[in-house]
């Protein structure tokens, strides 16, 4: 706790790179910020910044070259493979600009499919995608196939299927970049509105300059570092 306002997630010092045939590539240098509880951050940058890079290693689905992220007084990098699928899948909730969603199953079936894996009885698991997709303005479309939603539909079932485990980060790399200005108001408006119902945190990347100024605070990645804009 600093100042009456409590930290969720810390980066300290994340610097990413990678090895290619002309050399090593640094993509994020000495990357420090700090995100508070139920804060919206949006991130942005040109193409080949190292926005995606950056989620990913928020979300722990990448490692830092160096440096640590700490989530709580947690030092995510230090923890097991084990302990760190059991943070993720319990912690983080994620959002793509293309929604992955398995085309075999129903909109219940797909964001019931982590609450499954994660060891909840099918009918928590049903109880809890029913009224995350209820809250997403799908009650009526729950049996339908990926393939008979619209971009927007199909968007939506991807934010009920992030929340179904009750995460405390929501991390949504361009979830709108993929759809069209009137729905992707919409999906902005909904994440709006699930972040207060679910008290969540948020980081976004975003290329919407007009969404992003919409949220509690922007950063910008300019040359592998982290700043305000």
């Amino acid at each position: 706790m600093e100042g009456g306002v409590e930290i969720l997630l810390r980066a300290e010092n994340v610097s990413k790179t990678f090895e290619t045939e002309q050399g090593t590539l640094t993509v994020l240098r000495d990357v420090n910020f700090e995100i508070a509880l139920r804060e919206r951050i949006a991130v942005i940058g040109a193409s080949g910044s190292g926005k995606t890079t950056l989620m990913h290693i928020l979300g722990t689905l990448d490692r830092p070259t160096t440096g640590k992220c700490y989530f709580e007084e947690t030092d995510l990098f230090a923890l097991g493979p084990a302990q760190l699928d059991r943070f993720r899948n319990r912690s983080l909730g994620f959002v793509f600009q293309f929604h992955q969603l398995l085309p075999e199953f129903t909109a219940l079936e797909n964001v019931m499919m982590p609450a499954l894996i994660n060891g909840l009885s099918r009918q928590e698991a049903s109880e809890r995608a029913r009224q995350l997709l209820g809250e997403t303005g799908l009650e009526h479309r729950v049996q339908h196939k990926p393939g008979q939603l619209s971009g927007g539909e199909q968007q939506r079932v991807a934010i009920a299927r992030a929340l179904v485990l009750q995460p405390q980060l929501l991390i949504a790399d361009e979830p709108t970049g993929n759809l069209d200005s009137a729905t992707s108001e919409e999906i902005y408006a909904l994440l709006d509105r699930l972040h207060h119902q679910h008290q969540l945190t948020m980081v976004m990347v975003t290329h919407n300059a007009e969404l992003a100024a919409r949220m509690d605070r922007t950063l910008c990645i300019y040359d592998g570092q982290v700043g305000p804009v």
